[in-house]
C-alpha cells in the first residue's frame, strides 16, 4: 500500500481547498471501499482528507421531501423511523447492503460513490479500461456472470454495485454537490454515466467537488426494494429492483422502476413505467410490463439468465407493493440495532423467485 498523509478538517471550504491544491488528495469518511482499493493497488492517494467532522450527518424532513446529509451512516438512515414509514424502499435497500458492521461505518455519500465490484477491475493483474484506458476489458471474454445486460459498451461491461443508488433512482433523488466557488444539484439519473468510450469516468463529480447531501422529493407512493443474490446476506445483487407506485382504487396512476445489478448505473425502466400508467394492478399487467422492461437487454456470454430474473423480480416487487406488504417490516424484520442482526426472511427475500 502506497504511503499517504492524513488531514482532518472541520469545514467544507478547507476540505475542498486541500483537494484542489493536492491533485492526488481524496476525501474519506467511512473508508469501507476506498481503503480496500488502496490496499489492492487499484487506487492511489497521497493525501486522505477526513471529512467526518463536517456538519453533514443530519437527516431532515422538509415540506418538499427529505434531505440526507452525505456522511450520515447507512445504519442511521436505514433505522430512521420516518424513513422506514415514508420511504421504505430506502430502508430496505440499505438493510440489504453489506453487513451490520459495515453499515455502522459506511456513509450514504460514500455508498453512492463506491467503485464497481468487477473482479477484473479489482485485480491489477488483469487488463481493465477503468484502471488504464485503452488496455482492454477482460470481462468481455472472461467470466461475466455478474455483469451488465443493459447500457454496456465494448470498453466496459461492469455493473454499479450500490443498492441505495437503485432505490434513490426510482425516487428521482437529487445529489447536492459543493465545489470551490459553486454548488450544484444533479438528478441521480444524470449523475451516473454510462461507460461509452470513457469507462474510467463514472459520474459527473469533479475531483475537487464534495457530495454534501441527497434530497428525495415528497410523494405518496408505495415503494419496495427486492434484491436477488447468490446468498441471503453480505452479497452483491445478481438483479435488484426498486419500485414506487401511485395507486388509486387498483389503478396505477404512475410508476417508477429502477434495476440494479444489470447495468453500469442504476437502470431506469421508463418504458415499463409508461406501460403501467393507467393500468389495473394485476399479475397479467405486471408480466407484460416486465416483458417491456427487458426488450433492449443485451446479455453477455454467461448472464443470459438475468433477463428472466429481471422479469420475475419486477413482477414480484410490483405484487408486494400492490398487496400492501411494503413498509419497515419488509426491510428485513430486523432485530435490535444494538445486536446488529436482521431476520433471515428479510435478508433473503427474493433469493428464489418462482
Amino acid at each position: 500500500m502506497q504511503p499517504f498523509s492524513y488531514a482532518k478538517v472541520t469545514s467544507e471550504e478547507v476540505a475542498i481547498a486541500i483537494v484542489e491544491q493536492e491533485k492526488t488528495a481524496v476525501f474519506i469518511a467511512g473508508g469501507t471501499d476506498l481503503l480496500g482499493l488502496m490496499k489492492d493497488g487499484v487506487q492511489t492517494a497521497n493525501v486522505l482528507i477526513d471529512i467526518n467532522s463536517l456538519p453533514l450527518a443530519n437527516i431532515e424532513f422538509q415540506p418538499q421531501g427529505i434531505r440526507i446529509g452525505a456522511i450520515s451512516r447507512m445504519s442511521d438512515v436505514a433505522f430512521h423511523p420516518q424513513i422506514q414509514e415514508c420511504y421504505p424502499v430506502i430502508s430496505q435497500a440499505l438493510l440489504q447492503s453489506a453487513s451490520p458492521q459495515l453499515r455502522n461505518m459506511a456513509t450514504v455519500g460514500g455508498n453512492l460513490l463506491q467503485r464497481v465490484r468487477c473482479g477484473y477491475f479489482r485485480d491489477p493483474v488483469f487488463p481493465c479500461n477503468k484502471r488504464t484506458p485503452g488496455i482492454g476489458c477482460s470481462a468481455i471474454t472472461g467470466n461475466n456472470r455478474m455483469h451488465s445486460i443493459f447500457g454496456a459498451s465494448e470498453h466496459c461491461i461492469a455493473v454499479h454495485p450500490s443498492d441505495l443508488a437503485v432505490a434513490l433512482t426510482a425516487l428521482d433523488a437529487v445529489i447536492c454537490i459543493q465545489g470551490i466557488e459553486t454548488s450544484r444539484r444533479i438528478s441521480i439519473d444524470d449523475f451516473y454515466l454510462l461507460p461509452g468510450e470513457t469507462p474510467a469516468k463514472e459520474t459527473l463529480l469533479q475531483p475537487e467537488e464534495l457530495i454534501v447531501a441527497i434530497e428525495v422529493p415528497d410523494f405518496a407512493y408505495k415503494s419496495h426494494y427486492l434484491k436477488v443474490r447468490d446468498r441471503a446476506a453480505y452479497e452483491f445483487a445478481l438483479v435488484s429492483v426498486a419500485v414506487a407506485l401511485d395507486i388509486e382504487q387498483d389503478t396505477i396512476k404512475s410508476a417508477r422502476i429502477a434495476f440494479g445489478g444489470v447495468a453500469p448505473k442504476p437502470w431506469r425502466a421508463r418504458e415499463a413505467e409508461e406501460f403501467l400508467k393507467g393500468k389495473e394492478s394485476n399479475e397479467d399487467i405486471f408480466t407484460a410490463a416486465a416483458a417491456t422492461a427487458v426488450k433492449e437487454a443485451k446479455p453477455q456470454t454467461h448472464n443470459q439468465f438475468k433477463i428472466e430474473l429481471v422479469k420475475r423480480a419486477l413482477v414480484r416487487a410490483l405484487s408486494v407493493v400492490t398487496e400492501g406488504e411494503q413498509g419497515s417490516r419488509g426491510a428485513g424484520e430486523q432485530g435490535s440495532r444494538g445486536a446488529g442482526e436482521q431476520g433471515s426472511r428479510g435478508q433473503g427475500r427474493g433469493v428464489i423467485i418462482n
